[in-house]
This record gives structure tokens, C-alpha cells and sequence, in this order.
């Protein structure tokens, strides 16, 4: 499965700790992750990230463009609720398209756990026949 994963500036160490922890699992999927994150999270992991741009450079968009082709199988994406910068990714515009999409997303640390045990288990092979 693809997943992909991004995370504000202020986000960015808990991406790195929630991927460490779950490498096992995340080892067996295709990994995508805006520019930053995605160089973050192979130096402390070492798997393997396919990268975006940064988000502040069109790295967001790519990865929504990514979500409408149905490409994208789930989304993690550690976001800081209280600073709204236009620098970093654009939470609106990706959870809108994961909703019309039907791709499930996580935006913290709690459903992302939910997420990728389900994973694990197999509770989201319904992607490979949508």
C-alpha cells in the first residue's frame, strides 16, 4: 500500500518517533512524504521515502494530486492546530481531498496508532479493490 506522510515543522520529531516506532510495519508499504519529512524520517529510520517538494513548494499539491489519481492508499499528517502559516502544508486542501477520495487520514498521534495497526492486521485491503 502507499501511505503517505507529512508534518508541520513543529510536528516534524513526532513523525520521526511514530515512524521509528512503527518501522516493522511501514517497512512493507511504499512510503511518500513531502520534501523535509520524508529526508527526516529515512535518516532516523533508514526506509525507503519516495519525496514530494517541501510543502511550502508545491510539495502539498503533489501529494493532493497523488490522492486524486487514487494512488494513495492512507495519510498521516501531524499538523500543528494553533499556528496557521502559509508555509506549511495546506491541511484544509488534503483532508477535503481524502474525504472525497475515501482515503482514510490520520492528523494524530492516536488515530495514526489506530491506523497502521489496522494496517497490520489487514483492516484496509478494501483499498486494493477500490
Amino acid at each position: 500500500m502507499n501511505i503517505g506522510v507529512i508534518a508541520h515543522n513543529s510536528k516534524k520529531s513526532l513523525m520521526e518517533n511514530f515512524c521509528l516506532a512503527y518501522k516493522r510495519i511501514l517497512s512493507k508499504h511504499n512510503l511518500y512524504a513531502t520534501g523535509i519529512t520524508g529526508r527526516r524520517i529515512e535518516e532516523v529510520t533508514n526506509l525507503k521515502v519516495h519525496k514530494f517538494l517541501p510543502g511550502s513548494m508545491g510539495g502539498d499539491r503533489q501529494f493532493t494530486e497523488m490522492i486524486e489519481r487514487n494512488d494513495m492508499d492512507m495519510v498521516i499528517f501531524f499538523y500543528n492546530p494553533v499556528i496557521e502559516d502559509p508555509r506549511q502544508a495546506n491541511i484544509e486542501r488534503i483532508t477535503r481531498c481524502c474525504d472525497k477520495y475515501n482515503i482514510p487520514i490520520a492528523t494524530n498521534i492516536a488515530t495514526a496508532e489506530s491506523l497502521i495497526l489496522g494496517l497490520a492486521r489487514g483492516d484496509l485491503e478494501w483499498r486494493s479493490i477500490v
